[in-house]
């Protein structure tokens, strides 16, 4: 069993390592105590030196065991009770060993791995492995390659990775029901040789819910009108910041498991190249520079960037609809109209009565009115200069020039006279600009 203090006297590499395992929830005291995983007794196994692990925001890995060569896992399928989504929002969700996405598998192409999928849900599910290619057998679909995993039963799935390159997994059973509640998670396969090293590589999930005020369970019936739009299960402000320094390599592994949306994944700051899919890596001479990658529904997108500029850049889904929460569709377009007599006659029988949305819908979520029960209607969070008036599929690259670690560095500070500002008399003469 590895240690704290282990990781703490081996070099840059274990070091890395290490600091992985504290950013995915894996504590060490975890792996100390073999309380990280519930497959049984055997030692955890140490990280696999092999690669850089993978950082999965706000989620987890999955630890495995090292048994005659085989990388044993264990999936527990069950009711997440208490995961909170936005702020003010904490649903019943389900998902796999506590969370939603459930935790991220890594492995090196060419692992024979033994999967347990242990069900505890209330209906029979199964496991399917999306994008592998494996025996007939192991590919999960109910019904067809299997029969369903019933309530309180454990599975055994294996298999062998046949190729590197970001997957995912998901039931096949229901999936309507199970997927919408929070049921997937992300595959990564590293190469057996690496090829360009990267410094940072993140994971992230891109999900869509129906959560109606007040109530505690997503909608699986819903078909569209999404209302809570997110990264790894969690709107911003809960999205943990993509923390990196200037200079970096980074990688960031897209998956969409959605019911319906693709989602253009645009960032800020800097530019990247789409360097692999599900379906592998994309040679160099088919790569070209973006800022916006498009994630189909059912598709995994790999980018990798090197960051040139400092600063608290965005990253987000360009549908403007999805960088917002519960924003009430059925709601009237009340942008332009003229409210002021029907208020006063409105005041008459609902004292403090107001009309909302006339001159557009920006700072209602800072507003601090009263809302039904488990909402944030147009709900966003602080910024460092003010509010930030978005709050779903959303979230920041921090990126610096230097950094003691990769805990969150807080907001930017940037130096004098390089943040835009309202413009002085003499700017306005000095170039011509009448207003």
């Amino acid at each position: 069993m590895i240690r704290r203090r282990q990781f703490l006297l081996h070099g840059t590499a274990v070091l890395a390592g290490a600091r992985a395992v504290l950013e995915t929830n894996v504590t060490a005291a975890q792996v100390a105590e073999g309380t990280a995983s519930p497959v049984a007794k055997t030692p955890l196994a140490a990280l696999d030196k092999r690669y850089r692990p993978v950082i999965t925001p706000n989620g987890s890995t999955l630890p495995y065991r090292l048994l005659g060569g085989v990388k044993v896992y264990h999936l527990v399928a069950e009711v997440v009770p208490n995961h909170e989504m936005a702020p003010g929002i904490v649903l019943e969700c389900w998902g796999y060993n506590g969370s939603t996405p459930g935790p991220t598998i890594e492995a090196v192409d060419g692992d024979r791995v033994r999967i347990y999928v242990t069900n505890k849900l209330p209906e029979p599910t199964s496991v399917h492995w999306h994008g592998i290619v494996l025996p007939n057998g192991m590919d999960g679909v109910a019904g067809l390659t299997q029969r369903p995993i019933a309530p309180g039963e454990t599975f055994k799935y294996e298999f062998a990775f046949d190729r590197p390159g970001t997957f995912m997994y998901h039931p096949h059973f229901d999936e309507m029901t199970q997927m919408a509640l929070g049921m997937m998670g992300t595959i990564v396969v590293h190469p057996k040789v690496q090829g360009r090293a990267v410094d940072r590589d993140f994971a992230m999930m891109l999900s869509e819910w129906t959560v109606k005020p007040g109530e505690r369970r997503p909608n699986p019936l819903a078909m569209n009108d999404f209302n809570l739009l997110t990264f790894n299960s969690k709107t911003f402000p809960l999205t943990e910041p993509l923390v990196m320094k200037t200079g970096e390599r980074v990688r960031i592994r897209f998956g969409n498991l959605g019911a319906m949306d693709h989602h253009p994944i645009h960032l800020h700051g800097l530019f990247f190249k789409v360097t692999a899919t599900d379906g592998g890596p994309i040679p160099e001479a088919g790569q070209w520079p973006e800022t916006t990658v498009l994630v189909p529904v059912g598709s995994t997108r790999d980018i990798e960037f090197t960051p040139p500029e400092p600063g608290d850049w965005a990253m987000h889904c360009h549908m403007t609809h999805h960088i917002m929460t519960q924003m009430g569709h059925d709601a009237p377009n009340m942008v332009g109209a003229k409210t002021a007599a029907l208020d006063a006659r409105m005041r008459k029988l609902v004292p403090g009565y107001m009309s909302m949305g006339q001159t557009g819908m920006g700072g209602m979520g800072e507003m601090g009115m009263p809302v039904p029960a488990n909402s944030a209607p147009m709900r966003g969070g602080d910024g460092p200069f003010s509010y930030i008036d978005m709050g779903g599929m959303f979230t920041v690259l921090k990126v610096r020039d230097k950094l003691e670690s990769y805990a969150d560095p807080g907001w930017y500070k940037h130096p004098d006279g390089t943040v835009a500002e309202v413009a002085s008399e003499a700017d306005l003469t000095r170039d011509g600009i009448k207003t």
